[in-house]
This record gives C-alpha cells, structure tokens and sequence, in this order.
C-alpha cells in the first residue's frame, strides 16, 4: 500500500459517517456526500503543498536521476520510493544506488540523486515527507520512464514497382513497441519530408507499457522523384544510431523539353562536319525520329549515303537524354533547311524544330570584364558602344537647334523676311514689293528700297534711278 493510500484511509478514519451504520448521521447521503468533498479537498491541499521536479524524464538504463522534492517548512526525515523499494534519505550519507540530494532537511528539500538506473524502476517515483502538522505524511509524484528500444520500422506502400508522373502516393511507417514511443521522420534521399506527413498515432500494448507508433505520408509523385529513396527513419532515446526502412520510387513520365520553341544551333562550319544536339528527359528511354527534308531517319541509323546519322539517345543521368543528329559536311543546302525532330516513349511525345546557323549566337556576354555586343558578326566594345550614343545625341540636338532656329527667324535665318507697318486698324500686313520693281535694268547698284514716314504709317518709296 502506497502513501496515497494510507492517507486516504486516514482521512475516511476520521469520519465515521461513512462507515459506521449506528451513527446517526449515516443514512443522511447529503452529510456523506459533504464528507468525500472534505477528504478529497484535504488530499488535493496535502498533495499540492510538495512541489516535485522534474513531473516526467526518460532514461536509458545506467544513466542517473536527481528528483527533487520541496516543502514551505522543515522537515526532519525524507523518504523516496523507487520502484518497489522505499528508501530512508539521510543528508550526508551517499552509498547505495539511492541518495539524499538537496540542501537540506531544514530547507523543506527532500531530494533524491538515483544511479545506475534498472529496467525494473521504470514507474512513478513517489517521496515521502513528514506533515508540517497533523499526523498525515505528504507526497510527491513524478514519472520515470526507463527507456526501451523499439523494434525495426516498417515502411507499407503500394506494391507497384513504378509510378507515373502525377501519380498520388501513400505509405505507412509503423515503429513497434518502444517505451517511450518513437519518432517518425520521413526523408526522400537527404531532403526531409514535411509537407503530406499526417499526425503519429500511438497504441499501447495490451498487457504491457511499451508503445507503437505509426504515421502516413501522402504525396503527388513528380517526374523529380525518379530514383530518389525514400525512408522512413526512427528515432529513440535508446538507440545510439537511427533506424531506417526504405523503398525506391521509380517514376515513368513522357519526353519533356528543357527550352521552348525552335532551337537554332550556332558556330558551324561549312565543309565541316556538324551535329545538331537537344537534351531531353524521359523515363523510360525515349525514341528519336529525324526528319530531314523527306528523308526520314530513326536513331541509330544513317541515310544510304552515310552523310547524314541520327545517333543513339545518350543517356547523360537523373533521365537526361543527348539526342544528336550527325552530318559528316556541312553544305549550304543543309543550313538553308529546316530540321524536324520527334521523340517518344510509352506514355507521350514531345516536338522539336531546328536550324543550323554558320554565325555565331549572337548573344550578350561578359569577355575579359569587358560589356561585349554580338550582333549580325560584328562585336562592340564598350567604347564603341558609347561612342554610338554620344554620335547620335549630339545629332538630336543639332536637328532641335536648326528647327528652333527656322522657326524664330534667329541666326542664320535672321531677316529671311520683313513686315510693313500698316495704319491703326488695318486688318492685314501689306506684302513686300516684288523684286523686279525695287531692281532697274539699267542701275543693277540700287538693289534697295527706303521708307518714307508719315504719321504712322510708313509707305516704301522708290528711288528714281540715276545716270552713272
């Protein structure tokens, strides 16, 4: 019988209504109903007056435990029940696998340092201290689990060998019979797995305390997941290195490009040999068909004449393919034509379109720290670049200056033409004399004409030409 016992039995001592069938009292179910709540209030306050550290701890068997049990007030004994052994704790005295810690009975400490922890204390730890009044001890429960090592996981998943891009997958990991249970993780290659994992469900086994634990994981299957291993890993505060169970996944997906549209191939010669190259992925192996003009070539094979050779796909890892088609010289005709390719496997195909180019790609790239433009075979520098730019503003802003200049009659436009003050209210500007009748035939030296004023207007007046 533990000390919560003998407690409680004390308690219902002290009230005779309860079991006393003389008392007058007894029959009155309100009076005994009145005295549990007296009992169980009493053991509540009698059992919150110790305060215990730590509530809970896992241990390995051989490693060592400090509990801690404290009162408000002195107490002269302490007691530690461990397993099924009651252990009398005196300060000062430090042999046997159970002794005193703390700093002191008169500090209301009872504690108690456990060495060499056995299978068989795996329990609740429970300390006795004397009461600061009344005759009823005091107690203090944790709970002390002696860790065991759980047997191998399980990893259950579909039986398929392979799957498909897209695909829904869903497995189980079952870890039996750990105390404590253990820890699931789930890692496809070194990646752990976070989303699709669902909460662990624990189950104790039945006639004892050891525990198993299982989780499920769904995931969408991705063409990325090809040859990756999944796992699901165990771990346990008595194991000393993780356990894992494994499957690999194998996934089949049609042919798939890395880049869209036409693919030109640049830098080929002519007269040289050449191949045009595009890399794909596809799993399982992908065929590939030609066609050139209307010749029709499927690798590996070659044209009658061996000029042209579409060769195997080249299998590059992680499904890439190399597909090439190879031609042993280079003539115009073939960089003048447009090339067609296909390639598929079971489960769909994918197009391409290519031409071949005897330019280089033109393309911005970094040469010698250098900004270097490629453009129709001839590169530019960054100084010729700015030079460019700098040529053609300056252009902008002299065509700006001559429009400016034109339309306000100002430098090399100045007196262009000139205007005739007519009366107060005229409606209009009188035009200038014709050319013919300012110049006389005779006199070519007065190529002018004066302005005669009178009040305010002003008339032009010829002058008569003079003999020379």
């Amino acid at each position: 019988m533990n000390s919560f016992e003998d407690n409680l039995l004390e308690l219902i001592r002290s009230h005779p209504t309860l079991y006393r069938n003389k008392d007058k009292k007894h029959k009155s179910l309100i009076l005994k109903e009145n005295c549990w709540k007296e009992i169980a209030k009493s053991l509540n306050k009698k059992r919150q007056n110790v305060e215990i550290t730590p509530i809970k701890a896992v241990r390995r068997i051989g490693d060592e435990l400090i509990v801690l049990c404290k009162v408000p007030y002195q107490i002269d004994s302490c007691r530690m029940i461990v397993g099924t052994t009651s252990y009398r704790l005196i300060p000062g005295n430090q042999e046997g696998d159970v002794v005193y810690s703390g700093q002191g009975l008169t500090t209301g400490e009872c504690g108690a340092h456990i060495k060499n922890i056995r299978e068989d204390w795996n329990g609740n730890v429970t300390c006795v201290l004397p009461p600061q009044s009344s005759n009823i001890e005091v107690t203090g429960t944790m709970r002390l689990l002696v860790a065991r090592a759980p047997g191998d996981p399980h990893l259950i998943s579909p039986p398929q060998p392979q799957f498909k891009d897209e695909d829904i997958f869903s497995a189980q990991c079952v870890v039996p019979n750990g105390r404590p249970a253990a820890k699931i993780l789930w890692f496809l290659d070194d990646e752990q797995l976070l989303e699709g994992v669902h909460q662990p469900v624990v189950t104790d086994e039945p006639g004892s305390d050891l525990q198993t634990v299982s989780q499920n994981i769904t995931r969408t299957i991705r063409a990325d997941d090809n040859n990756r291993m999944l796992a699901c890993r165990a771990e346990h505060e008595a194991l000393d290195q993780p356990r894992e169970a494994k499957r690999q996944l194998i996934v089949h997906y049609p042919p798939k490009r890395l880049e869209s549209g036409p693919i030109t191939v640049f830098g080929l010669k002519l007269g040289a040999e050449g191949k045009l190259n595009v890399t794909v992925r596809s799993n399982p192996p992908p065929t590939a068909v030609w066609m050139v003009g209307d010749i029709r070539i499927t690798a590996p094979h070659s044209t009658d004449n061996g000029a042209i050779t579409a060769l195997e796909p080249l299998h590059l890892g992680n499904g890439h393919y190399n597909v090439s088609l190879h031609l042993a010289r280079i003539t115009k005709e073939d960089v003048e034509r447009t090339y067609y390719l296909q390639v598929f496997n079971d489960l769909g195909r994918e197009e391409f379109t290519l031409r071949m180019s005897t330019m280089d790609e033109p393309a911005a790239s970094t040469v010698n720290s250098a900004l270097l433009l490629q453009l129709y075979g001839v590169e530019l520098d960054t100084g010729a670049i700015v030079g460019i730019v700098v040529a053609v503003l300056v252009l902008l802003i002299a065509v700006f200056l001559g429009v400016f200049a034109f339309a306000t009659d100002r430098w090399c436009f100045a007196g262009r033409s000139h205007r005739i003050d007519m009366p107060d209210g005229a409606d209009s500007e009188a035009p200038l004399p014709s050319h013919d009748d300012i110049k006389g035939s005779e006199n070519p030296t007065h190529d002018h004409a004066e302005y005669i004023t009178n009040g305010n207007s002003k008339l032009p007046e010829k002058k008569p030409d003079t003999a020379v």
